[in-house]
């Protein structure tokens, strides 16, 4: 048996295609969904992530601001643009991009940002919302992983979903979502992470496995049940004198040989990857639509 595949791009193609109507709804009423990104910085990562966003924003008819902040930026400056982006009436959702310089407090720049505007979905009151059930905003990639399950037909209700990592951004959302009721969830989830001391245990009782633990070809094909379903958020660069940049890109699984073992498989690139600002997009289109409600 070998996995059949599932493609982020597949699925982000059909979600845009779902947009670009909401998004036709919305400029007939005279709104104009608004998405700015602020980069303070050089990261080279950051960089490549801001200009796509702001593609996509242009791709699909949407208002785009990105702002472009110096390394040196403080503290102030930083919160003073995030209060004037909270203001603009023309944007209706935001982010700044992280990691922040290390002057600059994380936390208080998150907490700064208007929960309404927050389509990142780190502010408390939106991780609070999602975590009850009554969210706002989902946050991008756990969103993804959940529309490319719900999307390939993977039934997740009464399902062991088993996720290796727990950080805010991936591991924790996607075991609060995957847990709520309603579609995409219904699951009785785990969460294993660095000082699980049965892991390989705890992954292999997995119907459904959700990877996001940055560790290149972590979960080998021992780690994986037969017939799993397994979603490999990781992107991790890796030295292939091979290629002709010297590195290529792998997941926290391994690919080839989890395959063979499991039903559904993610690859890395050109699986989780396309959904996060596919997610991010509709985060930014259900602010717009919030304002004309």
């Amino acid at each position: 048996m070998t996995a059949k595949l599932i493609l982020g791009k597949e699925v982000s193609e059909e979600i845009y295609g779902e947009l670009r109507q909401r998004i036709e709804a919305l400029k007939a009423r005279g709104v104009t969904p608004g998405l700015a990104v602020v980069l303070v910085g050089e990261d080279p990562a950051s960089q490549v992530y801001v200009r796509k966003k702001g593609e996509m924003c242009e791709e699909l008819g949407m208002k785009s601001l990105t702002v472009l902040m110096p390394e040196e930026t403080t503290q102030e400056e930083l919160l003073s643009k995030v209060a004037e982006l909270n203001a603009d009436p023309s944007i209706h959702g935001f982010l700044v991009q992280l990691p922040l310089p290390d002057h600059i407090d994380e936390e208080a720049v998150i907490n700064a940002i208007d929960p309404s505007k927050d389509v990142d979905c780190f502010h408390p009151s939106n991780v609070g919302r999602m975590l009850i059930g009554n969210p706002d905003f989902l946050p991008a990639t756990p969103a993804g992983v959940q529309q490319m399950l719900v999307r390939s037909g993977v039934d997740t209700a009464g399902k062991h979903v088993v996720v290796v990592g727990r950080s805010n951004i991936v591991g924790k959302p996607m075991a609060a979502m995957m847990v709520q009721k309603g579609a995409g969830a219904d699951s009785t989830v785990t969460i294993v992470h660095s000082r699980t001391p049965n892991l390989a245990e705890m992954t292999r009782s997995a119907d459904i496995l959700i990877v996001a633990i940055g560790k290149p070809r972590f979960v080998t094909a021992d780690m994986v049940k037969d017939g799993a379903v397994v979603i490999d958020v990781g992107t991790n660069r890796v030295a292939d004198p091979t290629h002709p940049k010297g590195s290529r890109l792998v997941g926290d699984v391994d690919f080839e040989a989890v395959k063979e073992k499991a039903s559904y498989i993610t690859p890395v690139p050109g699986g989780v990857g396309p959904m996060t600002i596919c997610m991010l997009m509709a985060n930014a289109v259900r602010a717009a639509e919030r304002v004309v409600e």
